[in-house]
């Protein structure tokens, strides 16, 4: 089953749009757990079981893993996500962009060695940072596009000759030429609602991640109204507010809470 599959029978099955975000920080991690390292995946797996029947998506940042050197933690919680829910797409955050053999041992890590099924990816080196990923048939490629940090506008939102913003000229070569695996998305942050519609509009059929509600302030009644469409699904990522609900030993519990209150909220926005 390809990623985009993937997505929309989870969208179905879960009635939800909910990505959950795997951003590990054992500073934050509840009682004895608390600045352990090696506590990685237990705390990563709790959130996983407490949410895995809520959740579009889950997307390990794996950041927040190498900087522990939890690499093998990362493997295990993939495999054990697709084990304890396999309906459940797994979207390895890691923002590759290089070119050549580069690309293709990237696409390696990410495919092979954590058998993600989805990868975040930037497309400012070109086609040619996008097409050794494309050999890895229904693996999803999530592509930057208007990202939620304030700074992303010093780049995407500038102008180029013909008019367009970059973040508009991304969306198009996305939806068209670049396509060619049917497995394309696009990463427009909650922050930047208008953004989100005006992407919509330039690539009509893409699934686009988008991250920034919850912690970062994006507002989720205004994200989805802009992105989903019955046919072109959305996944919205929520990571801290889920994540550390609570510092106690009832995290998990929170933190299921948290994500029952979140799906229902853009749920609601659907109608």
């Amino acid at each position: 089953m390809s990623f985009i599959e993937q997505v929309r029978r989870a969208e179905h099955e879960h009635r939800s749009l909910l990505c959950v975000g795997l951003d590990p920080e054992p500073a934050k991690f509840p009682g004895a757990w608390k600045n352990d390292p090696g506590r990685i995946f237990d705390f990563c797996a709790a959130i996983v079981e407490a949410t895995k029947d809520l959740a579009i998506a889950f997307k390990p940042q794996i950041a927040y893993f190498a900087a522990h050197r939890a690499e093998d933690q990362l493997e295990r919680l993939i495999a054990h996500i697709h084990r304890s829910a396999p309906a459940v797409p797994v979207i390895l955050d890691a923002k590759r962009g290089d070119i050549g053999s580069t690309a293709e041992q990237y696409a390696r890590e990410a495919f092979e060695r954590y058998r993600a099924d989805a990868l975040t990816l930037s497309p400012f080196m070109g086609f040619d940072s996008i097409e050794p990923y494309l050999r890895h048939e229904g693996k999803g490629l999530i592509l930057l596009c208007r990202t939620s940090n304030a700074g992303g506008s010093d780049v995407q939102a500038q102008r180029l000759a013909n008019g367009d913003f970059v973040y508009e000229h991304i969306a198009r070569l996305a939806q068209g030429p670049w396509n060619r695996s049917g497995q394309l998305a696009l990463v427009v942050g909650a922050t930047f609602p208008a953004e989100i519609e005006r992407v919509r509009e330039l690539a009509p059929t893409l699934p686009l991640l988008i991250p920034g509600i919850g912690a970062q302030g994006g507002d989720a009644r205004a994200t989805v109204r802009a992105g989903w469409r019955p046919e072109a699904p959305i996944i919205v990522n929520s990571s801290r507010a889920v994540l550390y609900a609570s510092a106690g030993d009832d995290f998990a519990d929170a933190a299921r809470q948290v994500a029952i209150a979140t799906r229902d909220e853009l749920n609601a926005a659907r109608s």
